[in-house]
Order: C-alpha cells, then sequence, then structure tokens
C-alpha cells in the first residue's frame, strides 16, 4: 500500500515530471514479471508516482530501457491496439470493490487506449472517459505523465483506498511485467490481487452536468434497385441533437439522448456467412457502450436477454431514428444498477425498456435479474423478456473457478405461455489447463425481443479441455493442445437426446493435436474437425446453390499461423481443407498489416472459399482493405474499402475526425455502396456506376462538450 501524494502546485501534462512534487512522493519500483519468467525482476526498470491534485489524479510513470532503438512504438490514433507497441497500462478500481475497474494505456507516441471492466472479465474497450497523457522521449528511455479527473472515475463515500495497479509491456520480447497480480492465473484484471493507494476519503466529486450537443449536415447520393431505377433522389439536410450526462450520486450517472445520431461510427465488416444461422454483430455506437457490460444477461452471440443493435437499428442493420433515449447505470452499495428507455421514430414508432440488476456476492461473486419491454406499434403488440442469474468466480487453492447459471424467459402479446431458456456453466481458467462445460435448454418459441437468438426449440452442450504445457524448448513459450479430448458443441432437438448422435441437429468436435505460442510472439494451430449439420428444409447457402435436408457428417483440416503483431509487418493465414456437406470446399483466408513506425498503417484481408456441390459450384470471396493516416494523436484520417461475392456488393468508408480538445469531436464521413451483380444494368465497376449507388451520403458532424 502507498498514498497519493498530495499537491496544491499546478502539474504540466509534457511528459517530464519535472515539477518538486514528483520528486518527493512515493515511488513504485518492484515490478516482477508474468511473462516470460513468472515471478522474476522485470528486465528493464520501471518507476511508477502518484500525485493527488484537488480535481484529479496524476500517475508517472518512468519506463527505462537499454535499447531505445528497438522499442516498438508504430500507433498514434485514439483507441487502436497499443499492444502491438510498447505500452504502459493503469488500471483504477476507484470504487474499491475489486469488482469493477477503468483501465488507461498508452505507448511511446501518447496514443491514448481506455477501457472499463465489469466484473471477473469483461473488458469494455469501446468505452471513452474523459483523461489525458503526455509522452515524451529520450536516449534512455520514455516517461508518461496521465492526468485522470475525479469525475471520470467513481467513487465510495468516505472510503479512503482505491485498488490500483501497473502494466508494462516490452513489446521486442514479449514481456509483461506487473507492480502486483504478476501470477499466471492472476494478471492485471484479477482485482483481488491489486495494490492499494490512500489518500481519497475526502473526495466528493461535484454533480456535475455534462452536455453534448451536436449539429450535423448531411448530402445523400441518389439511391438505385439492382435494375438502376431511381428508389430516391439526391437530398440534403441538416438536424441537431443533444446528449448529456449527469452525476446523480458519486457512484450512480444518467444519460440522457435527444434526436439521437450515429453517423460517424464505422460500418460492420462484411462476412461470409456459409450456415443457415445469422450473423452476430457488435455493438459501435457510443451511447449504448459506456457500461455496456453490467446489462450482459445470457451468452454473447448466442442467448442475450438484451442486444442494444435492437434499439435503433433494423435486422439489416439499417438505421431507425432514435427521438430520445435515456439510461441509469453505477453501483448503490452492494448493488449493481442499470436502466434504458429509449423511443424510435418512423415507421417502427417503438419504445424499449431494459432493467438490469445485480447484488454482490462473497469476493467477486453477483446473484442478478434483468427485464427487457418492447411496445407497440399498435395496441396488443408488447413483447416482455425476464430473467435471474448468477456468477461465482472463485478462486480455490490459487486456481480459477467459475461456476455460472442463467434462466430467463419471454412473452409476447397473442401467444400463451413462457417459453424459458437456461444454461449451467463451468470456467476453469487456468495457465496449465482451461477447461469449460455448459449445458443449454431453450424451448420452441423463446423469443427476446430486445435480445439475440440463434434458434430456439432446442439442447445444447458446448466445452472444451484445453492443455497448455511451458516445454521451454524449440522458441516455443507455451502449448495449446486438445487431445485425445476434443472441443466440442453439440445441439439436438427438443426432443431429442445429447448422448444420441442420431437425434443432434448440429455437432462441431476440435482436435487440436500442435499449436501454441512462440517467444517471437507467432501462433500456430493443426486442427482437425467434424462437423454434423441436419437441416429440416432445404435453404440458400450461397445465391443460386440450395443445400437438401438430410443429415450431414464432414471432416476438415486446418493450419493456421500468425506472426507477432509486434512485427513491422504482421500476417495472419488459414488453410481449411476436406469435405463440405456433401461436397468438397478449401477455404483460404490471409490478413496483413503494416505497421512501418511512423503514421501510416495499411492492412488487408481476403476470406476465400471455393466450395463444389452436386447442387453446383461457387466461390464466396470476401475483401477488404484499410488505410490509416494518423496525423498526430488527435487527428487522424481512416479509409475503408471491402466486397463480397455473397451479397454482391462493395463498399466504401472515409472518415476524418479530429479532437481539437478532449471531449469534443468533429468528423467528417463518406459512405457508399454500390453492386457488383453482373445481372444489374448499374454496377461497379461498369463507367456509370458512380452514378447509381444503392446508397451513399456525405456527413459532416460536430459535437462540443460542455462541463460547467
Amino acid at each position: 500500500m502507498i498514498a497519493a501524494q498530495r499537491t496544491a502546485s499546478a502539474i504540466r501534462l509534457d511528459g517530464r515530471l519535472t515539477e518538486a512534487a514528483w520528486a518527493s512522493t512515493d515511488s513504485i519500483t518492484d515490478f516482477r514479471q508474468r511473462e516470460p519468467l513468472e515471478g522474476a525482476p522485470a528486465t528493464q526498470h520501471t518507476v511508477v508516482k502518484l500525485l493527488r491534485g484537488s480535481d484529479a489524479l496524476y500517475v508517472g510513470v518512468r519506463a527505462h530501457d537499454g535499447d531505445v532503438s528497438a522499442m516498438r512504438a508504430t500507433q498514434l490514433r485514439r483507441d487502436a491496439d497499443l499492444t502491438v507497441d510498447d505500452n504502459v497500462t493503469l488500471i483504477i478500481d476507484s470504487y474499491h470493490d475489486r469488482r469493477g475497474a477503468f483501465l488507461f494505456r498508452t505507448n511511446p507516441n501518447g496514443a491514448m487506449w481506455d477501457a472499463q471492466l465489469t466484473g471477473f472479465d469483461n473488458t469494455n474497450a469501446d468505452w471513452n472517459g474523459i483523461w489525458d497523457v503526455a509522452v515524451a522521449r529520450d536516449s534512455a528511455g520514455w516517461t508518461a505523465e496521465f492526468r485522470v479527473p475525479f469525475q471520470t472515475l467513481r467513487f465510495r463515500p468516505g472510503e479512503n483506498a482505491i485498488g490500483f495497479n501497473v502494466e508494462r509491456d516490452i513489446r521486442r520480447n514479449n514481456e509483461q511485467t506487473l507492480w502486483r497480480s504478476f501470477g499466471r492465473t492472476q494478471g492485471l484484471r484479477n482485482l483481488l490481487y491489486a495494490g492499494e493507494v490512500t489518500g481519497f476519503g475526502d473526495v466528493a466529486p461535484r454533480r456535475r452536468v455534462e452536455l453534448r450537443p451536436y449539429i450535423l449536415a448531411q448530402a445523400v447520393e441518389p439511391s438505385h434497385d439492382l435494375s438502376g431505377a431511381p428508389l430516391a433522389g439526391a437530398s440534403g439536410s441538416a438536424k441537431a441533437g443533444l446528449d448529456s450526462k449527469m452525476a446523480l450520486s458519486p457512484t450512480l450517472t444518467a444519460d440522457v439522448t435527444v434526436n439521437t445520431d450515429f453517423a460517424q461510427v464505422d460500418a460492420d465488416q462484411q462476412v461470409i456467412n456459409l450456415t443457415r444461422f445469422p450473423t452476430f454483430f457488435p455493438e459501435k455506437r457510443s451511447f449504448f457502450l459506456e457500461s455496456s457490460g453490467l446489462f450482459d444477461f445470457g451468452t454473447s452471440s448466442r442467448t442475450q436477454a438484451f442486444y442494444s443493435r435492437r434499439i435503433g437499428l433494423d435486422t439489416t442493420g439499417a438505421a431507425v431514428p432514435i427521438v430520445g433515449g435515456a439510461r441509469v447505470y453505477g453501483k448503490a452499495g452492494a448493488w449493481a444498477i442499470g436502466a434504458i428507455g429509449a423511443r424510435m421514430g418512423g415507421v417502427d414508432a417503438a419504445s424499449d425498456a431494459v432493467i438490469r440488476l445485480k447484488h454482490d456476492l462473497l469476493a467477486r461473486s453477483y446473484i442478478g435479474g434483468i427485464a427487457t419491454v418492447r411496445t407497440g406499434p399498435g395496441a396488443g403488440n408488447t413483447q416482455r423478456t425476464g430473467g435471474v442469474d448468477v456468477d461465482l468466480p472463485l478462486v480455490i487453492a490459487g486456481h480459477n473457478l467459475e461456476p455460472s447459471f442463467w434462466l430467463m424467459g419471454s412473452r409476447n402479446d397473442g401467444r400463451s405461455g413462457i417459453p424459458l431458456a437456461w444454461r449451467y456453466g463451468t470456467d476453469y481458467p487456468n495457465d496449465l489447463f482451461d477447461n469449460f462445460v455448459s449445458l443449454y435448454r431453450i424451448d420452441a418459441g423463446f423469443d427476446p425481443a430486445l435480445g439475440f437468438i440463434q434458434r430456439s426449440g432446442i439442447w445444447e452442450t458446448t466445452g472444451h479441455i484445453d492443455y497448455m504445457p511451458r516445454p521451454g524448448v524449440l522458441g516455443i513459450r507455451q502449448l495449446d493442445l486438445k487431445v485425445p479430448i476434443p472441443s466440442w458443441d453439440v445441439i439436438a432437438d427438443r426432443h431429442g437426446s445429447l448422448g444420441d448422435a442420431r437425434d443432434w441437429q448440429t455437432a462441431r468436435f476440435e482436435w487440436r493435436f500442435l499449436g501454441g505460442t512462440l517467444h517471437s510472439g507467432d501462433q500456430f494451430e493443426v486442427n482437425l474437425q467434424r462437423f454434423l449439420d441436419a437441416p429440416s428444409d432445404t435453404f440458400d447457402i450461397f445465391p443460386g446453390v440450395r443445400v437438401a435436408p438430410r443429415r450431414y457428417w464432414w471432416t476438415r483440416g486446418e493450419l493456421q499461423y500468425s506472426t507477432s503483431s509486434g512485427r513491422p509487418f504482421s500476417v495472419e493465414s488459414l488453410v481449411s481443407f476436406g469435405d463440405f456437406y456433401d461436397g468438397r470446399n478449401t477455404e483460404i483466408s490471409t490478413s496483413a498489416t503494416w505497421r512501418g513506425g511512423g503514421h501510416v498503417i495499411l492492412s488487408g484481408s481476403i476470406d476465400r472459399n471455393a466450395v463444389t456441390l452436386p447442387a453446383g459450384r461457387f466461390v464466396a470471396l470476401a475483401t477488404n482493405a484499410r488505410g490509416e493516416y494518423a496525423f498526430n494523436t488527435r487527428t487522424d484520417l481512416l479509409a475503408f474499402v471491402q466486397h463480397n461475392t455473397e451479397d454482391q456488393r462493395i463498399d466504401f468508408n472515409l472518415r476524418f475526425h479530429w479532437a481539437p480538445v478532449i471531449g469534443d469531436d468533429v468528423f467528417v464521413v463518406w459512405n457508399s455502396g454500390y453492386t457488383t451483380d453482373p445481372a444489374a444494368s448499374f454496377r461497379f465497376p461498369a463507367r456509370r456506376a458512380l452514378r447509381a449507388p444503392l446508397n451513399g451520403a456525405l456527413v459532416v458532424k460536430a459535437v462540443h462538450r460542455f462541463a460547467p
């Protein structure tokens, strides 16, 4: 435990630590390796100091380095993946309940990355807090100086101490060092082993109101159908809206949004879906991202009571106007509280509401519940979902063990009964063995209106038993093996038996005969896979190619190799080959990224499936290319183009972002999509295609933060 020394003098954020207060405060110097040698002293010396101002916490990190020419520093853009570089990460458990925290990371360029940790291991990297950092380099290393306003954090009234830890990563030898929690079964996000910093008992944040009004101007291109017939003419519009944030208490926050707009959000990445089940896309809209982990209930991308993309987006991903919305989230004693209400405009005109409660149990466990309601339009059109869950992350004899259970039911007007869904699972995430097993039951008719579900009327079991020794030979840091027991995912219909393969709807087994990570950071896998699919109806697997109902078993081999993302040029590659339904498929997937250490980052990927079935042959191809130019840590330009042959379209996205000060944003965004269908009268790259887009718009948006 250390104390954060108070200072009344001004701290200039320049990465220099030259103020007298830095010299007199306590220092953290005892950093130990988590990788590659657990508990060994760090190979490079690190010094961390903390100061407490009247309204902010200051953290200074001096990262000594005996070979500054080998430091990796390629990223500049905010929220870029800084793990590819040398970096320093702070974790601050300001509520000091060891259940949630804020993470702040920077690299030798001074790039900013932040995240919110909820529960045992739920990290929301899309959260953006108000904080700042400055970095300076010299011949002996680099220095980072963080300023985190108290208003960004959440303090328990009267609590003098906060949880705190620091991690430093040295990319050239993939070394990970920490002040506390450096055991391999621990790590930075395991708050049970975090250190403590005192001196915060008198922090009393003002109940500030933060306003973020925006103005937006938009020019929309004429849109057309595949024949080239116009659907809508060119148009221009302007509008304004407001997001506001108010501290209801030191630990509870309310957000209100009016005339909401998300024009600046990145486009979804296109994927090739050669299954008969829906694709899950992650949430990217800022209003739904802060504290989003609090609202998690169920199993992500499989069965969720609440999936925020159901609000303000239709099933195709197109925007539905949000007239207004409000959220309340945070802690009240042992209770975690979350609530969302939103009103849609346009044809949908629905009202959505979500309430989530969690009560602390033991050191990190909880019991909780959720309720969601969607109403209208029209009388008698109300859909409800409710559920309870319990999560018990335990530490037994130094090993992690996490049993969990959830149960939910849905009720829709016009339908009788309350179909249920439940899952029990036990996780054992440790260094030598990483094991998991679960059992699901989802009734036919279960339909969470504000949630996500792949299918209903099933029994399902999933699991894996990974053996991960560290042989220390041939440059191998750690192996990852799934033999002789494969990982599995088996689904039977509601009247079937998981123990009888004749009753299975789908199944997937994977044996990993060889896999692991090298000291260089490269990763490799050699897998054997066995699949089953038993569709009850004919389905379209690709335009013009259909799969008939019957039971299909097939076997495939898979090879993967990825070079370390810490290299200037990194590559990820996969080759999968073998049977596919009653035919064959050869899949080749490759992506590459170049980070030269300057302002430019280039990347691209290609995913190609060459499929031969009795019903027909096709090549499913998805490609994309991305270019990034960061002028500095607050100004960047992103260009993204993607194409796939399944949807037969190509899309362009260009986004310029400037943050003149932290909290203010200016965006210029251009989106445009074109058909590549050979049968279309107007298609890309035909000469007239640029005059016949499927859709397209140029948007200019400015946001200003007022914090009186």
